[in-house]
């Protein structure tokens, strides 16, 4: 956040995101996240070998955590501008809310499909212990009996297992946008020291929080190190960083920035390259993924700017002009992706519990490839689904008015 507008003229400046108005690059690239999602989940899913996470230091978490905060710098940043401080905190509040029970929600729903397959036997191996929920079930060593020591664990988010995470780092870098706010109306430097201070905090190991209560694990997503890429997208989005200029010198930047860190994150050229391995154990403290390490942040801004480079002011290439046949397939197709990012949090919830429902699939029918591209598209085609019902409630038809 080294970039900073002038923090005197834009603390309480109005901007686009302020104003309501949305990119349709957010709502895109999230939708592109979420199928991305969707295949890294899938156990034993052949796609995953060719996810941007078996590429480079920076995975599809990251653009759904920097297009969170740009989605909560129009969502909640307008309440702040609009009614005040209280009145934006009861909405982050609300939203807290609403991502606390829709985790708990989640764990459960999983955790009971997970047994119903352990008891129906469809194939000899335990899903239970596939994600390491077997304290949940019938404690861990030390711990009282049963459910009960997680149970409590689970409410408390002091037993957070790895699978279920991303919901739980996001709730917490929700709960900080307050506190950022009110340092905002100040200076804008003080929210770029806050924000730093707080992710350096994360690098030294000094701010973590514990993933379970029988052992020193911490959560796998560390909020106090992701809310960095979550603040630099609400700060982009707000108005705070200016937006870089689309020059061929930054193209080439950011492309070798790219290409250079292919031969330290592609599990084939490691396997090939001792010496690659080793390289990229001695750098492993800068693109850690718990704590958010400086390398995955880079990488993904260099990244991010390639792509809003490719996409066009406003996002105009993401929808090609034109009657033919061609364009509106692409427009079509583009709009399906762009629906599935406006229901982000409804579609990951449901693709985390279609993930593991796929893997009991595949392991019923087998990996062979037709079977698995058969699966991932009627997983895709379930994605769609899902964000085209969540946007018809959202829409609350039934208080819409209809002729007599």
């Amino acid at each position: 956040m080294t970039m900073l507008a002038d923090p005197m003229a834009r603390t309480h400046a109005p901007t686009r995101a302020a104003a309501g108005t949305r990119d349709p690059r957010l709502d895109v690239f999230r939708g592109l996240a979420m199928f991305i999602i969707l295949i890294a989940h899938v156990p034993g899913n052949v796609l995953a070998l060719w996810i941007p996470a078996r590429f480079g230091f920076s995975d599809a978490t990251e653009i759904f955590v920097f297009c969170s905060g740009m989605a909560s710098a129009i969502a909640f940043g307008r309440v702040f501008d609009t009614q005040g401080w209280l009145m934006g905190t009861a909405r982050v509040a609300h939203r807290c809310w609403q991502v606390y029970w829709a985790h708990i929600g989640l764990f459960l729903t999983v955790a009971m499909m997970l047994a119903l397959f352990d008891r129906a036997g469809f194939v000899e191996k335990s899903y239970v212990g596939m994600l390491n929920l077997v304290p949940f079930f019938d404690g861990a060593k030390g711990q009282m009996d049963g459910a009960q020591a997680q149970l409590i664990g689970l409410m408390t988010l002091t037993y957070v297992p790895n699978y279920f995470d991303i919901l739980p780092m996001y709730l917490v870098v929700l709960a900080m946008m307050p506190v950022v706010m009110m340092l905002s109306r100040v200076n804008l430097w003080l929210v770029a020291g806050f924000v730093a201070v707080v992710w350096l905090g994360a690098q030294a190991g000094r701010l973590a929080l514990p993933a379970e209560p029988w052992s020193t694990r911490e959560w796998f997503f560390n909020p106090f190190g992701w809310q960095l890429i979550f603040f630099t997208g609400f700060a982009f989005m707000r108005g705070w960083l200016p937006q870089p200029p689309v020059t061929r010198g930054l193209l080439w930047l950011a492309g070798a920035m790219v290409l250079v860190t292919v031969p330290f994150a592609y599990f084939r050229l490691l396997d090939a390259m001792p010496e690659l391995r080793v390289a990229a154990r001695e750098i492993r403290f800068l693109t850690v993924k718990t704590d958010f390490g400086l390398l995955r942040y880079v990488h993904f801004l260099a990244l991010a700017y390639l792509a809003w480079a490719a996409a066009g002011a406003g996002g105009w290439r993401l929808r090609p002009a034109g009657d033919g046949a061609t364009a509106r397939t692409l427009r079509q197709a583009v709009a399906m992706v762009e629906k599935v990012g406006q229901q982000s949090l409804a579609v990951f919830i449901f693709s985390m519990v279609a993930a593991r429902a796929m893997g009991a699939m595949l392991d019923v029918t087998g990996r062979a490839v037709p079977v698995v591209l058969a699966i991932n598209l009627l997983g895709f085609a379930a994605l769609v689904g899902v964000a085209g019902v969540a946007g018809w409630f959202k829409s609350q038809p039934w208080r819409q008015k209809r002729p007599a």
